[in-house]
């Protein structure tokens, strides 16, 4: 590559960190590290759901469904993306899960990139 400009595929390099693309956990110095910024590319079978529900949420949100059919869940609602393109944002404070309906491809860009978030991975 050169110098300031990676060419991926999300797939394969979704795949190789947890679907994340860019964030504060590229390593300082690779093009994809951001403290401002985290984008994933989110795969998910059928019947795939958040391990546990993300609370005290300190960053601000945003979901765009690529293909499938995927609930967000809220507190206070739980609304269902069925068409490319249907997004949800989320703003700091709001706890949420997710559930995948069918399987189902998402884009989420959250700010800022924030240290300390990630769920465990399943033993």
């Amino acid at each position: 590559m050169t110098q300031g400009i990676y060419l991926g595929k999300a797939g394969p390099d979704a795949a190789s960190d947890r679907g994340w693309l860019l964030g504060h956990f590229k390593p300082v110095g690779d093009i994809r590290h951001s403290t401002d910024v985290e984008i994933k590319w989110g795969v998910h079978p059928a019947g795939d759901q958040r391990a546990r529900w993300a609370t005290g949420e300190t960053r601000t949100a945003l979901l765009v469904l690529i293909s499938g059919r995927f609930r967000l869940d809220f507190r206070k609602c739980s609304p269902v993306l069925d068409a490319p393109g249907d997004y949800v944002v989320w703003g700091p404070g709001v706890d949420h899960s997710w559930y995948a309906e069918e399987e189902s491809i998402v884009l989420t860009v959250r700010w800022p990139s924030v240290p300390g978030y990630a769920v465990p991975r399943p033993e």
